[in-house]
């Protein structure tokens, strides 16, 4: 038998089926694909984290229970006294815990779509039914179909990413509340982007059984070390703890995130500046013609560009060493769309001069 009839024996057809999930490769280009804080740490800080390192045990196993890390994360995220806390390698992993926890036969994932993406691959790893609910041309949460299909499908889990991502707004806080009100099952409210966003159900915790609050530290300017948390009540958080693999968070990361968190001011007045930098943005994107972005209160733009040249600009832009994300190829909502992650004020300039220039190349072609 060879290779390729043993893999095709041996792999389920559904992984078969799917792509990996792609990362390009940004070397020389101003990255901007990928919504992370684009600022390093100020030398003193980086110093001070360097020095710290050096104490750390690298031939002994993490804290398994992270427990000086979770209560730093308690402060800094102010999770409510009495909800609990699980840590994970990212957001991913997060969510994939809670699907392993909760797949059975029939069972389904629920989201808005378009959505974060891993919510519809985790649901094929973990072997789910996936349920994408279409949002509102306004990129709004269509409640009628959304209460509809959570009648329906009774689905195990909810996903609500809060902002949403790609689309980058929050939806209302009173159509959450009301599907979390409507489902039986669990409501995860995604918040990656919290702190661009202002608001936040963290300090709903405890009110409603089946409502998750979930974070990462990635876009506070952490990408790096791969941190997820979930917060929530304790008879959800023990079960999957059960499925969660030993020491996923190592040494370096426990270590580093306590750091940076003793460090909330640095990461706070960061965050704010990003702020600042997308409404500079945001402006600069609306005085084009032929460009079209979104609000948004995350830390990345959505923006729809004239009919069929979403391809072009995108390659445009990467002739011109500026690297964005192009999802057009997504469909539905998302077609003749491209989304750029606010970044520094020298890159945010560079990415719409070369914006510029590009729109002025696609006239010709």
């Amino acid at each position: 038998m060879s290779i390729e009839n043993r893999v095709k024996h041996w792999i389920r057809s559904d992984i078969r089926a799917m792509h990996a999930y792609h990362v390009p490769d940004p070397s020389g280009y101003i990255k901007l694909d990928a919504m992370e804080n684009p600022y390093t740490w100020p030398a003193e800080m980086v110093e001070e984290w360097t020095q710290l390192l050096r104490d750390v045990s690298m031939n002994r196993y993490p804290d398994p229970h992270a427990l000086q890390l979770k209560s730093r994360l308690r402060e800094a995220m102010q999770i409510p006294e009495g909800q609990d806390l699980i840590l994970g390698n990212g957001s991913d992993e997060l969510i994939q815990m809670i699907a392993f926890a909760m797949r059975s036969p029939g069972r389904a994932i629920m989201a808005p779509a378009p959505s974060f993406i891993m919510y519809q691959m985790i649901a094929t790893f973990a072997g789910m039914d996936y349920e994408a609910v279409p949002l509102r041309e306004d990129f709004s949460l269509d409640m009628p179909a959304m209460l509809a299909r959570i009648q329906e499908y009774q689905p195990a889990v909810i996903f609500l990413a809060y902002p949403n991502n790609p689309t980058g707004n929050l939806f209302k806080e009173s159509e959450v509340v009301e599907i979390l009100q409507a489902a039986d099952g669990l409501v995860v409210v995604d918040e990656a982007y919290h702190a661009f966003a202002g608001s936040s159900f963290m300090d709903r915790l405890g009110q409603y059984e089946n409502l998750l609050v979930m974070r990462t530290v990635s876009k506070m300017g952490l990408a790096g070390l791969r941190l997820g948390l979930l917060a929530g009540p304790h008879p959800w958080l023990a079960e999957f703890d059960k499925v969660r693999l030993p020491y996923n968070i190592n040494v370096l990361t426990q270590a580093s995130a306590d750091f940076a968190l003793k460090h909330r001011d640095v990461l706070d007045r960061q965050t704010a500046e990003l702020v600042e930098h997308r409404s500079w943005l945001m402006q600069a994107l609306k005085n084009l013609d032929g460009i079209i972005p979104y609000p948004s209160d995350a830390n990345f733009i959505l923006f729809k560009t004239a009919t069929g040249k979403a391809d072009l600009i995108f390659e445009g832009l990467k002739e011109r060493k500026v690297l964005i994300k192009n999802l057009h190829k997504a469909g539905g909502l998302l077609t003749d769309s491209l989304r750029v992650t606010v970044g520094s004020r020298e890159e945010n300039s560079a990415f719409i001069d070369a914006l510029i220039q590009t729109l002025a190349w696609t006239m010709h072609q």
